[in-house]
């Protein structure tokens, strides 16, 4: 992971919104991952235990960041459907509720995750101008798009459908028509089906 060869000593000071933005999105990468956890239990669905290792890697990537900048870890204590803010616990109750009615309902939560973790994502992006934050939350927003059109074309599979929530219709088009995108070798905050971070070939889950 390129996150590991960083020299703290030259990164550039972090505003309040920055710092902030960092604890909300390592709580929303363990939401994904939390989910996903409790809904592989229930459903048995390819490659969804792929997209949980995913997660926990841009967890990693994340808490990596907050570490470079000596920064708190919201997480002080990673048991799976526990945040230290209600707006988490919240969302995870609700999702794992409505995902374990059926697995055309747990498709559709796993798709409502990632509509919301890039429209989060986005946000983040533009609230910075810190390069090494823009390119982790790039990294991560690329994964967020390939777990999106995984969980698409699981659902047109089932003769199902999904309408974005919170990035716009033609962005979602824009996604879900194109193919599956690499990660770039070391550059990935981790791979997803692959051998591992930056060693050899590349899978399109990130």
């Amino acid at each position: 992971m390129f996150l590991q060869k960083v020299d703290k000593k030259n990164l550039p000071a972090l505003s309040e919104q920055e710092k902030q933005d960092l604890a909300f999105m390592r709580q929303e990468e363990k939401l994904a991952r939390d989910v996903y956890m409790e809904l592989s239990k229930k459903w048995t669905l390819p490659r969804l235990n792929n997209i949980v290792d995913s997660e926990q890697r841009h967890m990693d990537a994340l808490k990596r960041l907050l570490e470079l900048y000596d920064l708190p870890d919201p997480i002080t204590k990673d048991t799976p459907g526990v945040f230290p803010s209600d707006h988490f616990s919240t969302l995870y109750k609700k999702l794992t509720s409505q995902g374990s009615r059926s697995i055309v309902d747990a498709l559709k939560v796993g798709a409502t995750i990632e509509d919301l973790d890039i429209k989060d994502l986005e946000e983040c992006i533009k609230r910075t101008r810190n390069t090494l934050l823009i390119r982790v939350y790039e990294n991560l927003m690329r994964g967020s798009r390939n777990h999106l059109r995984y969980f698409i074309s699981e659902l047109k599979a089932r003769n199902a459908t999904y309408e974005p929530q919170y990035i716009s219709k033609q962005e979602f088009e824009e996604i879900i028509s194109t193919p599956f995108e690499r990660g770039k070798g070391g550059n990935c905050p981790g791979g997803g089906m692959g051998k591992g971070p930056g060693k050899g070939r590349r899978t399109p889950f990130l």
